[in-house]
C-alpha cells in the first residue's frame, strides 16, 4: 500500500529585506494510512512552514514554493487549482493550528464555525449540520454542547477552545490531521488531556497524524516516528525508540540531555543546546548545525552532511553518525 502522504524535496522559501530565508530545504518523508509521525525542533527550524506548505497556505509574497513534490492520497497537492485544494482542506486534510484564540473567528460562534465546515464539504443542511456540531463537541468532551454552540471563543477557556479546534478538524472525517504545536499555552494537566484526546481519536478513526512539537515528551509517547528538522532540513529521522535510545545526529543528542529527567538525580544539572539557531540568510555550505556542535570536525565547515541511512529505517545527516553511537555506548 502506497503511504497516505509522501513528501519528496520539499522547498519553501521567504523574501525579505535582510535576503532569501530558506525556511524549508528540501525535506522528505511519508506518512502510512492510521500513522503519527512527530516533526520536532526548535523555534525557527521550518516546522510550521513545511505543514502550511502542505495545505499550501503560505502567504506569496513573501514566501512561495519553489520545488518539491507533495503527494497526498495518489494527488500531487502542487499541480491541484485552488478550488480543488479548498476542497482537500477541512475534507481529506485537517488543521489544528497552534494557538486556537487567534484561529477561531472571534466573531462567530462555535457552532458556525463547525457548521460552516459540514455546509461546505458535506452539502448538508443547517438543521443535519449543528446536530453533527452537537455530536463533536461531545466526541471531544466538551460537556453541554447545545449550550457551547452558541458562545463565542472568548467565553471558553484555552483547554476547551483547543478541543473545539479538533472537532473541526474532525468534522469531515479526514485521512490525516496536522496538529501544530497543540498544547502550546496549555497548563500541564490539560496537555495531557489534550494530546491523549487526540491519540485516542485517531486510533477510533484510524486517522493519521503529523504532530510538530518541540516536546520530546509527546515525541516518547504518541508517535511512531520522528523528524527531527534543523536550519530547515531533516537531520535525523526514524522510529520513536531508536531516536531515543539511539540518537545519532548531535542536535537530537543535545534536545534530549536539555529534557528533565525523573531517573537522573535531583541535584543533577540540565544540559541546555549551546548557542543560538542560525540566521537563515547567512547559512554557509557547511553544516549548519556546526557552530553549536561539540563533535565538529573540519569536513562539517566544507559540505553539508546528507540525510543517509546508519541502521534500518534510521538516517542520520552527521558525518560521525558512527562515532556517536559508540560514544553513547561507552557512556552507557
Amino acid at each position: 500500500m502506497p503511504p497516505l502522504l509522501e513528501v519528496r524535496a520539499l522547498h519553501t522559501e521567504f523574501r525579505t529585506g535582510a535576503g532569501l530565508v530558506r525556511a524549508v530545504d528540501g525535506i522528505s518523508y511519508t506518512v502510512e494510512p492510521g500513522e503519527t509521525v512527530a516533526i520536532v525542533g526548535e523555534s525557527g527550524s521550518g516546522k510550521s512552514v513545511s505543514a502550511l506548505s502542505i495545505l499550501r497556505l503560505i502567504p506569496d509574497p513573501p514566501g512561495r514554493i519553489t520545488n518539491g513534490e507533495i503527494l497526498f492520497d495518489g494527488k500531487d497537492l502542487r499541480r491541484l487549482t485552488e478550488p480543488e485544494m479548498r476542497e482537500i482542506r477541512g475534507r481529506d486534510i485537517g488543521m489544528v493550528f497552534q494557538e486556537p484564540m487567534t484561529s477561531l473567528n472571534p466573531v462567530l460562534t462555535i457552532g458556525r464555525q463547525i457548521t460552516e465546515t459540514l455546509e461546505q464539504h458535506q452539502g448538508v443542511d443547517r438543521a443535519a449540520a449543528d446536530r453533527r456540531a452537537i455530536e463533536l463537541l461531545e466526541l471531544v468532551g466538551i460537556a453541554d454542547p447545545a449550550r457551547r454552540l452558541k458562545q463565542y471563543p472568548h467565553q471558553l477557556s484555552g483547554g476547551m477552545r483547543q478541543r473545539v479546534m479538533i472537532a473541526v478538524a474532525l468534522a469531515c472525517n479526514p485521512k490525516l490531521i496536522i496538529a501544530d504545536e497543540p498544547t502550546t499555552a496549555l497548563d500541564v494537566t490539560i496537555q495531557a488531556q489534550i494530546l491523549e484526546l487526540m491519540k485516542t481519536l485517531a486510533r477510533r478513526f484510524n486517522v493519521a497524524q503529523i504532530i510538530i512539537t518541540h516536546n520530546l515528551g509527546v515525541v516518547a509517547r504518541y508517535a511512531a516516528r520522528v523528524n527531527v528538522m534543523y536550519a530547515g532540513r531533516i537531520v535525523e529521522s526514524g522510529p520513536a525508540d531508536a531516536i531515543y535510545h539511539a540518537p545519532r545526529h548531535p542536535y537530537t543528542m543535545a534536545l534530549l540531555r536539555s529534557v528533565p529527567r525523573l531517573d537522573r538525580p535531583r541535584q543533577a544539572r540540565l544540559d541546555p543546546v549551546d548557542g543560538q539557531p542560525p540566521d537563515l540568510t547567512r547559512l554557509d555550505g557547511g553544516c549548519a548545525f556546526r557552530p553549536r556542535c561539540r563533535f565538529a570536525v573540519e569536513r562539517c565547515g566544507q559540505e553539508q552532511p546528507a540525510l543517509e541511512p546508519v541502521e534500518g529505517g534510521h538516517l542520520a545527516a552527521c558525518f560521525r553518525s558512527t562515532e556517536l553511537l559508540a560514544s553513547q555506548d561507552v557512556a552507557a
